[in-house]
């Protein structure tokens, strides 16, 4: 019967350990079952499974394996497999897989004592831990740091509600963002990513700042800040806003738009997406000529906004067409799905306010990004403590990761346009 090892190689990394162990182990006719390798600070660690066959001579093999590792300074180890646990780790291969992720300004041992607390409590394993976020120096952190750590976990979940619940309970505590997903097909493979507007791609409510320039800031902030929080029918409230707005100078728009702070992480996000061959749009229930400012910005594939009437100069306190609320903005969602030929499953979805969470509820992935209460209590997903960028973590893709020049390039030129 051929025996089945487990070996373990650690010490310091240079090239052509894995090229080393490799050949060694081909010249035996040893067969690999698994293997998995990691590096931290230039530390090697290296696991494989074998399978030795019994025609094999198992004590000269131990005795090339033992002169290898003491070449290049490496400790070995070196344990038996028995049929039945091999058997069962087989069969466990079928058990659903899922990912945590967390996102922190700085990552503590607290938080991962924390929150790995809540998947032994759930009998969840953790089958690779994974630092997505770049190197952080030491003494005081840079501005604006990142720091994410994403944890594979396999086993059985009867319980998701309290699960979830459960990390949401040490996000809060904690003052970080936990991102639970199932590592399913579409995890990697989303396509479309739509944002609202105001509040997400940008740091402020433009019809407030409108408001503010027209005399009447105080009015139509109390009225957004009800419609955000789900209290007012959103579309009754935006005309009941607009209309607030009638003889403000055309000019005013301009003034406004040039005073805009795109949000943090927006523009490596974005450019990130396209060079992923992602699509993007803006769904927003503001104000068109500042979106359409935004993808000339950005670089966005599309956008659907309201058009704010203007006649002879001044702001007539209308809008023209049909105004975007929130079920609008799940329709158009389900229109580009459609339109690229992608799954809603394929579909990332952004918002901050009451009227985002139609489409945050039936995209793949919703995410309530720096949101009112009531958002991120109802989104399947939520990001306060970093920008837009952190995204890209949800969906697996790391620091180490930047668009070429040409990629960049290509991104100056949309924006040229």
């Amino acid at each position: 019967m051929n025996d089945i090892v487990l070996i373990t190689l650690s010490g310091k990394d240079r090239p052509g350990i894995t090229t080393g162990a490799a050949g060694l182990l081909a010249e035996h006719g040893v067969n690999v079952l698994d293997i998995g390798q990691a590096v931290i600070h230039a530390t090697l660690s290296m696991g494989l499974l074998l399978e030795i066959p019994a025609a094999v001579e198992r004590d000269g093999l131990e005795q090339a394996l033992q002169l290898f590792a003491d070449g290049h300074s490496l400790q070995l180890r070196w344990q038996d497999v028995s049929q039945r646990s091999y058997s069962d780790w087989v069969a466990a291969q079928g058990r659903a897989r899922y990912i945590t992720t967390l996102l922190a300004r700085k990552i503590t041992a607290d938080q991962l004592a924390r929150v790995s607390a809540v998947f032994a409590r759930h009998g969840l394993g953790i089958d690779g831990i994974m630092r997505l976020s770049g190197r952080i120096p030491l003494g005081k952190l840079p501005p604006l740091s990142k720091a994410c750590v994403e944890f594979s976990l396999r086993g059985p979940l009867p319980d998701v509600v309290t699960f979830r619940r459960e990390l949401m309970e040490v996000a809060s505590a904690l003052e970080v963002d936990l991102a639970f997903q199932e590592d399913n097909m579409y995890r990697r493979n989303r396509r479309l990513v739509a944002f609202d507007m105001d509040s997400t791609l940008i740091e402020a409510e433009v019809i407030d700042e409108l408001a503010t320039a027209a005399g009447v800031g105080a009015q139509v902030s109390a009225i957004t800040e009800r419609a955000m929080r789900g209290e007012l029918d959103f579309s009754a409230s935006f005309r009941q806003r607009v209309a607030l707005l009638r003889g403000l100078p055309e000019t005013a728009l301009d003034e406004v738009a040039a005073g805009l702070r795109i949000t943090e992480g927006a523009e490596h996000l974005v450019s990130t997406l396209r060079a992923l061959g992602y699509k993007t749009a803006i769904l927003s229930g503001g104000f068109s000529f500042f979106a359409e400012r935004l993808q000339r910005q950005l670089g966005i594939d599309y956008v659907y906004a309201n058009e704010l009437e203007i006649a002879g100069g001044l702001v007539t306190g209308e809008v023209n067409g049909t105004i975007v609320d929130g079920a609008r903005k799940a329709d158009l969602l389900r229109q580009l799905a459609i339109r690229e030929g992608i799954d809603l499953q394929q579909v990332i979805a952004v918002g901050d306010g009451a009227n985002d969470l139609p489409m945050l509820s039936i995209a793949g992935l919703g995410i309530a990004f720096r949101a009112k209460p009531l958002v991120q209590q109802s989104a399947e997903q939520s990001i306060s403590t970093l920008g837009l960028d952190a995204i890209l973590y949800l969906l697996g893709i790391g620091d180490h990761y930047r668009p070429t020049a040409a990629q960049m390039s290509d991104h100056r030129d949309l924006k040229g346009r």
